[in-house]
């Protein structure tokens, strides 16, 4: 499969850029460089090409933080994900709710909880979920090239991972959430991650992705993750004519639904796979 490929290939271009030689502090008290994490993205230069290190002292952070598209080479480092947290309670439409925005190229994150708070139910119907629905509350949203993130936290209900475009590498990681909670059309493999199913009184589902044509290289490969959950859950659902979506050698908890994968709209269009003599196997193509 030439996605795997693709994604296996994935190379950050550190070794063209001068070595990591600035590097400022956050912290909430007063004691580093800068209070909030939007000022130090703020501060690094625009067309930087060098990896400026940005680490975030221990504590919760209560702010909407955009990387715009102009600010390359960025790593941003907490102290852990269960004592640095950056959140907001942003809520409706994709565009502007999400706590974190990256449009940069070259980003990578480490030790750091991307959480946002809303979690409330409205009743309408809407096409994200067939029947009661909540709004859309993203944690993280990424749409630039070559991004990676290690040991950091993603918590929300709702397209709490937005996986808009882009190469990108998730190690170690823990993903909350209910509803369609990693999307997109990004081409990204997720390894050795945790990855939790919140009960919140609605059709649960995991991954909705993005790929919309043959020739679309898009696509999410889940490897040696664990799927837990305290509620019934499918694997994903077709948000597009060609999602694709891999689970290779992970744990599968009980409330994964038997038949793993939603259709929606494209019922007759979908190619299950599922080998678990030799490698426990997950695969689901629609309209491959």
């Amino acid at each position: 499969m030439s996605v795997l490929a693709l994604l296996l290939a994935l190379v950050f271009s550190c070794s063209a850029l001068n070595a990591q030689s600035v590097t400022v502090i956050v912290d909430k008290s007063g004691s580093g460089n800068f209070t909030n994490v939007q000022q130090a993205i703020d501060w690094v230069p625009a067309n930087n090409n060098r990896w400026i290190r940005i680490h975030v002292k221990a504590g919760t952070y209560t702010e909407k933080v955009t990387v715009p598209a102009n600010k390359p080479y960025i790593l941003l480092e907490g102290g852990s994900r269960a004592r640095t947290i950056i959140q907001s309670s942003g809520h409706g439409s994709v565009v502007g709710t999400s706590t974190f925005t990256v449009s940069a190229d070259n980003f990578v994150a480490s030790r750091i909880t991307f959480q946002n708070t809303y979690n409330k139910l409205i009743l309408r119907d809407e096409d994200a979920v067939p029947d009661a629905s909540m709004e859309r509350a993203p944690a993280f949203m990424i749409y630039g090239d070559k991004a990676s993130f290690y040991g950091c936290g993603f918590v929300s209900l709702q397209d709490t991972l937005s996986d808009m475009q882009g190469r990108h590498y998730f190690n170690r990681c823990y993903i909350e959430g209910a509803v369609d909670f990693i999307w997109g059309s990004g081409q990204s493999i997720y390894e050795g991650c945790a990855i939790y199913s919140r009960n919140a009184g609605t059709t649960n589902f995991i991954t909705a992705q993005g790929r919309d044509s043959p020739n679309d290289n898009s696509g999410f490969v889940f490897k040696y993750c664990t799927v837990n959950g305290d509620d019934t859950t499918f694997l994903g659902r077709v948000y597009r004519a060609y999602s694709r979506v891999v689970f290779f050698k992970s744990t599968l908890g009980s409330h994964v639904a038997p038949r793993g994968w939603f259709a929606w709209n494209f019922k007759g269009q979908e190619y299950v796979y599922s080998q678990k003599r030799y490698s426990k196997l997950y695969i689901f193509f629609s309209g491959y």
